[in-house]
């Protein structure tokens, strides 16, 4: 009356003497697939990328991972998570998700979560969702809040056009 479905049993085992690779045509394919032993782990995340206090750069920086600047960076920079440590300098524009400022910027900020903390020096405007400055802060510029900060035109998103009137025939 009821039969066991076959689509979660495992693939049959190679026989003494059987050829794996045979074992392996036999593996169901696809979302019903038994993922192997060590390839089910999701990857670690990476370590923060480093720029130590000795360091000076010139020209862009753009990474989809964390960043911890100690030195000194003219150019942009673009990161999910950026930390300028309290000795780092940065003259130029910053976009991230988040952003930690302990040391010195000199440009626009624009990052989803923004953090001034006490010993922050910042010179240019900030754009962002949130925002946090501690007390003894340094900062000279203007603060504006947007859904989206990360968003470069700072426009919103565009709503659809309205139909144009339509007008009545005339009965001539």
């Amino acid at each position: 009356m009821f039969s066991k479905s076959k689509i979660n049993d495992p693939a049959p085992k190679p026989a003494m003497g059987e050829d794996k690779s045979a074992a392996a045509k036999n593996a169901p394919v696809g979302k019903h697939a038994i993922p192997e032993a060590g390839t089910a782990t999701p990857k670690p995340k990476p370590a923060p990328s480093s720029l130590s206090s000795d360091l000076i750069i010139t020209g862009n920086l753009k990474t989809t991972g964390d960043l911890v600047i100690e030195g000194m960076v003219e150019g942009d920079i673009r990161a999910h998570l950026l930390t300028v440590g309290e000795g780092a300098t940065v003259k130029g524009e910053i976009i991230a998700d988040d952003v930690v400022v302990n040391g010195r910027v000199v440009g626009r900020l624009r990052g989803l979560k923004v953090r001034l903390t006490s010993s922050a020096r910042v010179e240019g405007d900030i754009i962002h969702k949130t925002i946090a400055i501690e007390s003894g802060a340094h900062f000279e510029g203007s603060v504006q809040r947007q859904d989206d900060p990360l968003n470069p035109t700072g426009a919103k998103p565009a709503a659809a056009k309205p139909a144009a009137p339509k007008t009545a025939p005339t009965g001539k």
